[in-house]
C-alpha cells in the first residue's frame, strides 16, 4: 500500500480523504505542518506528497522530496504560484485538482457582493443586541448595474450566469477571450472605467500580479466595489487600503490575501496580528474578508479528495498524468505530453 504525507491537513480535509482512501489503496499520513523549508524532510519513508496551495514548494524542497525519493506532489487544489515548476522538472512531477467545484466559488463571490451591498454583516450584528434601526443600512439594487468579470475561465463563467439572473450588465477581460460566446469583452483600462462592480476571477500571473493597483483604482468609478475571490496578489493591498479610505473605493469583498500564507486557516483570535494592513482592511465596515473559503462545500471536497487521488493514482499506475503541470509545458516547449506520457 502506497504512503502518502499528506501536508497542512485540516479537520476537514481528513473526513474527505478518508472517505475515499480505500477506494484508490492508499495508507494516509496527516501532518499539520505546512510544507516548506523545514518540513520536507517528513517525506522520507513516505512515497508521495499532498500539498496545498499555501505550501510552500521551492527549489530546496523539491531537492530534499527528490532525494527522499518523492517523485509526485498531488497539489489538492488548482492554483500553483507556489510551485518553483524549473527545480521541479525532471525530478518531481506536480498534478493538480483543475476544477473542484467552479459553482462553490462563484457563489461565495455572490455571497460577498450582496453583504456588502445589503449590509448583512451589519445587520446581523445589530439585531443580535436588538438593535433595530435601519440607519446606515441603505443598498442599491443590482438590476441594471455593470459588473466587470476578470478572467472568463469555468469560475468566472459561473459566476457570469449568476449575474445574469440580476440582470447585471456584464463586460470582461480576458487576454485569451472565449471564441463565439456572447461575452462583451473590453480592454481591462475599459472594465475600470465603466464598472460599478469588479470581480477577479483570473489565475495569478507575472502580468496579473497587482493588476488592482494605485493606477487602476484611479481609473475606476468612485464607489466602485471590489471582489477577489481568486489569489491574493492580484491587489495590490496597500493601494486598496488606500482607496478604501480616500472613498474611491465603496467596498471591498476579499476572500484572499496576499499574505495570506502564515495566517488564514488558523485562530489568531486571541493574538495581536502584526500585518497593518489586513488590520486595517478589516477593521472598514465596508470590507468582508474571508478566509479563502470560497470553495469550502460539501461537492468541492468531494472533488477534490477524489481527483488528488486519482491523480496519484495515475502516477503509480503509470498512466498519463492528464492534470500535471510543468516547466516546459508552461513555456511552450514540447515535451513527452504530446505523445500522451507524463512529462518527462
Amino acid at each position: 500500500m502506497k504512503k502518502i504525507a499528506f501536508f497542512d491537513a485540516k479537520p476537514y480535509d481528513k473526513i474527505y480523504f478518508d472517505k475515499y482512501k480505500n477506494d484508490y489503496g492508499f495508507d494516509i499520513k496527516y501532518i499539520e505542518y505546512k510544507l516548506g523549508t523545514d518540513t520536507a524532510y517528513m517525506s522520507k519513508k513516505y512515497d508521495a506528497v499532498c500539498a496545498f496551495v499555501n505550501d510552500d514548494i521551492n527549489s530546496e524542497v523539491i531537492d530534499t522530496l527528490y532525494q527522499n525519493d518523492i517523485n509526485i506532489i498531488a497539489l489538492r487544489c488548482a492554483g500553483y504560484n507556489n510551485v518553483d515548476f524549473k527545480s521541479a522538472y525532471g525530478k518531481v512531477h506536480i498534478a493538480r485538482v483543475p476544477a473542484y467545484s467552479p459553482y462553490a466559488v462563484a457563489e461565495h463571490t455572490m455571497a460577498l457582493l450582496l453583504s456588502l451591498n445589503r449590509k448583512i454583516h451589519k445587520a446581523y450584528n445589530r439585531t443580535r443586541e436588538y438593535n433595530f434601526s435601519l440607519t446606515s443600512l441603505i443598498g442599491f439594487d443590482l438590476y441594471g448595474k455593470t459588473i466587470g468579470i476578470v478572467g472568463t475561465g469555468k469560475i468566472g463563467r459561473a459566476f457570469i450566469n449568476i449575474c445574469k439572473g440580476f440582470n447585471l450588465n456584464i463586460i470582461a477581460y480576458d487576454p485569451y477571450p472565449l471564441e463565439n460566446s456572447d461575452i462583451e469583452y473590453v480592454s481591462f483600462d475599459e472594465l475600470c472605467r465603466r464598472s460599478d462592480i469588479i470581480s477577479l476571477h483570473c489565475p495569478l500571473t507575472k502580468d496579473t500580479k497587482y493588476i488592482i493597483n494605485e493606477n487602476s483604482i484611479s481609473n475606476m468609478k468612485d464607489n466602485v466595489y471590489i471582489l477577489n475571490t481568486s489569489r491574493g496578489s492580484l491587489i495590490d493591498s496597500e493601494a486598496l487600503l488606500n482607496g478604501l479610505r480616500s472613498k474611491k473605493v465603496g467596498a471591498a469583498g476579499l476572500d484572499v490575501y496576499e499574505e495570506e500564507t502564515d495566517l488564514f486557516y488558523e485562530d489568531f483570535s486571541y493574538q495581536v496580528i502584526s500585518d497593518d494592513i489586513l488590520s486595517g482592511l478589516i477593521s472598514m465596515p465596508n470590507v468582508i474578508v474571508t478566509s479563502h473559503q470560497a470553495f469550502l462545500t460539501h461537492e468541492a471536497l468531494s472533488n477534490i479528495a477524489r481527483i488528488t487521488l486519482e491523480n496519484i493514482k495515475a502516477y503509480f499506475d503509470e498512466t498519463p498524468l492528464k492534470n500535471e503541470i510543468c516547466y516546459k509545458c508552461s513555456k511552450g516547449e514540447k515535451c513527452n505530453k504530446e505523445k500522451n506520457k507524463n512529462c518527462f
